[in-house]
């Protein structure tokens, strides 16, 4: 049965399904391998859509907030998740390794510069490879900011979230002794990285259903099991990002460098009642960047699904070719 009906709503915004022109699997060293696909118009306009999770793989419902006939799309699975090799890998697996991605992609493609469209996690990492290489950045496109910072991380694993979710959080705690919840990532860490594969996959299941579970404001609550294959690199992959703060040199790194991003046009689709992503920092985020228009969608959440949100990228990506 379908637990959110109201979420077909959104499929009257969305285009037709659209499939791939071209397929690879492109080596990015270190051992990895990433798959990479194209679909829309080969000539069109580039637009590189980044996934989030960590580790939570490009699916093809990610092509549909493109019109066919004017954008060249361009999805990927980031290192050790989907169809990316070494799966579940966290070795040579850091936030500057996949923006060094981005950009290999970029000019294997021959692009010269492209949109960044990205939610959650794709939204961080948009941001900071948009930091870093503003010159390849025509636009940014963000859902459901994330900008990695400790208080962030503190409301979702600390018990901030768990307050509006009591039952739900208490499974998620309650996988780990007492005298350990005190830090439920580390806790999480020390099981999802312990050389046994049915104790890991335990474990990235109740890790991925205490944020399925609040990724839409429709939710009852269940986030539902995921299969334990995608599961475990998902929980890993984040598990491994968070615990390492991203790999920033210093907590609020992209609001200490949001400076750069001037003369880079943006806009921001958050949900007023985001749960895993508060819209506080996409607040804080859009006062501190000029260019950046930020569209607050009452009566939705977290999930890129969400009708609202679904909606709203889709009138701006229909509205940037004549802007």
């Amino acid at each position: 049965m379908d637990k959110f009906p109201s979420q077909k709503r959104a499929v009257q915004y969305l285009y037709p399904p659209i499939d791939p022109f071209d397929q690879r699997m492109l080596d990015v060293g270190d051992g990895h391998t990433v798959y990479v696909e194209q679909c829309g118009a080969e000539q069109g306009i580039p637009v590189i859509v980044l996934h989030g999770g960590p580790g939570g793989g490009c699916s093809p419902s990610m092509r549909r907030y493109f019109d066919p006939k004017i954008y060249r799309i361009i999805l990927f699975d980031q290192r050790g998740c989907g169809r990316s090799r070494p799966h579940a890998s966290v070795v040579n697996n850091t936030t500057w390794d996949l923006v060094a991605d981005i950009e290999l992609i970029r000019k294997t493609l021959g692009i010269e510069h492209a949109i960044i469209f990205g939610g959650s996690w794709g939204a961080t990492l948009g941001l900071i490879y948009a930091i870093t290489h503003p010159q390849a950045v025509s636009h940014l496109v963000l859902r459901g900011v994330f900008t990695m910072t400790k208080a962030e991380l503190d409301w979702f694993y600390g018990g901030g979230a768990g307050q509006f979710w009591p039952e739900t959080w208490a499974r998620f705690v309650d996988m780990i002794p007492e005298n350990e919840r005190g830090d439920l990532i580390s806790a999480y860490h020390d099981r999802l990285f312990s050389g046994d594969l049915r104790t890991e996959t335990r474990f990235a299941k109740a890790w991925s259903a205490w944020e399925n579970a609040l990724a839409s404001v429709y939710s009852n609550g269940s986030g539902g099991e995921s299969p334990g294959e995608y599961a475990r690199a998902f929980a890993r992959l984040e598990n491994h990002y968070f615990i390492n703060n991203g790999f920033l040199d210093e907590d609020g790194w992209i609001l200490k460098n949001v400076h750069r991003l001037s003369g880079v046009p943006g806009v921001i689709v958050q949900g007023r009642y985001d749960m895993i992503c508060p819209p506080l920092r996409a607040w804080e985020l859009a006062r501190a960047w000029p260019e950046c228009d930020l569209r607050m969608i009452r009566n939705a959440g977290h999930a890129l699904s969400e009708p609202g949100i679904s909606a709203e990228l889709v009138r701006i990506m229909d509205a940037i070719p004549d802007g």
